[in-house]
């Protein structure tokens, strides 16, 4: 008897360890939602992997995967560092919820948004209703109002409610985009780290009317579409040019380890050079250094060199230096990186090359022949989320390699 009378003593520290137990980070998939200033939440979902006892995440927009392992936990305080773009999570863990925000840390301030996110939770809209369209196919799409437009192509697959896709523009692609059809309302949004997107309007027949889109913190547009199949942008390589009486490109600019680079040393001569106008802040100067670490693999043995021209948003080195370690790091970049000490403020970018008539967008890649003239410039990248634009940039881009390469 004298065993049992002891139980109950042995139970209330178990008890009391069990009460204070700390908060776990849940593995599995999570639905998390930024909280714009508008108050509408812009959802993605991601998963928490466990690998030798060290937490990673991993983003999903439509087929992307995007890892994420600077995950640090202290108690209940979570610290997520993404790997490009200079942004953060700070979150706290309240059973199986993380609530807390997203910093994206910009030239001189942050843009701030609450976060939270939701274990076992892998929707990302609720569909309150089926479909009443099918919205497979191309829209030609106008964002803005007034005299304040700008053009995109929309390109969307349909399965059931589920739709993935993207926006195509001059300047590039809006990547990975998922969401629904719920009865005649159309959801989709996307998060990498850099960029927020959450779109809403409602489909009538061939038209797309009543669009929002939401971006980061604050920023908005109207935006409307009819559907089109033969919708198409202007030719990207027809966008920019040099200045009248100019033929070739010339700069000197520091690479990461303070050294000077120049287009006329031995290195680029009598080679092709693709000259990459991008900065580490850029998600689509993200998926052309991608495509672009393979491509100097394949050609640069057959005599093709290429030089990054980065534009980061603060004019100070040791900051620009450490975002384009870590793009250099995760990309495994072989090919030199430039600060150029320029912003990509509006201007700034032709300001530091003084031969070209302007430079509309990132990323924006020169492409110079043998003798060092600049043969073509190609405005904005169709990234892997385009689909098949990604497939003919790729085969045009290295048709006109080949075409350069054997010029004598």
């Amino acid at each position: 008897m004298k065993i049992f009378r002891f139980l109950p003593a042995l139970l209330i520290p178990l008890v009391f360890l069990a009460g204070c137990a700390k908060p776990q980070l849940q593995t599995g998939i999570w639905r998390g939602a930024l909280k714009t200033a508008s108050g509408n939440e812009i959802p993605f979902n991601f998963e928490i992997t466990d690998t030798a006892g060290k937490k990673q995440m991993t983003i999903f927009n439509g087929s992307e995967r995007f890892k994420v392992t600077d995950v640090n936990i202290k108690g209940d305080s979570v610290a997520i560092k993404m790997p490009l773009f200079d942004s953060e999570f700070k979150l706290k863990i309240e059973k199986d919820v993380l609530i807390g925000k997203w910093i994206k840390h910009l030239a001189d301030s942050d843009a701030v948004l609450n976060f939270n996110a939701f274990h076992n939770e892998d929707w990302r809209f609720k569909t309150q209703s089926k479909p009443s369209a099918d919205i497979s196919g191309r829209w030609a799409t106008t964002f803005g109002a007034a005299e304040d437009t700008s053009f995109a192509v929309g390109e969307f697959k349909q399965q059931g409610a589920k739709i993935t896709g993207t926006f195509l523009t001059t300047t590039g692609d809006y990547r990975f985009l998922e969401g629904v059809v719920s009865g005649d309302s159309l959801y989709l949004s996307a998060f990498d780290g850099g960029n927020a997107y959450l779109f809403m309007a409602k489909v009538s027949g061939d038209k797309i009317i009543g669009g929002k889109r939401y971006a980061g913190k604050s920023g908005y547009k109207e935006w409307t579409a009819v559907k089109d199949n033969n919708a198409k942008l202007p030719d990207a390589y027809s966008l920019t040019a040099l200045k009248p009486g100019f033929k070739k490109l010339a700069f000197t600019f520091n690479d990461l380890n303070g050294k000077n680079v120049s287009l006329s040393d031995e290195r680029f001569k009598n080679k092709v050079v693709i000259v990459q106008i991008m900065g580490s802040w850029c998600p689509n100067c993200m998926d052309e250094t991608v495509y672009m670490v393979n491509y100097y693999k394949k050609y640069q043995p057959k005599g093709v060199e290429i030089v990054g021209l980065a534009y980061e948003r603060t004019t100070d080195f040791a900051r620009s230096q450490k975002a384009l370690q870590h793009l250099k790091e995760r990309f495994d970049i072989p090919y030199p990186l430039l600060i150029t000490g320029y912003t990509p403020a509006t201007g700034e970018p032709a300001k530091s090359l003084p031969m070209l008539d302007k430079v509309l967008g990132f990323p924006t890649t020169i492409i110079i022949d043998k003798k060092g003239d600049v043969r073509k410039i190609h405005t904005g990248f169709s990234g892997p989320g385009t689909g098949e634009h990604y497939i003919e940039f790729i085969t045009e881009f290295e048709k006109l390699t080949n075409d350069l390469l054997a010029e004598k």
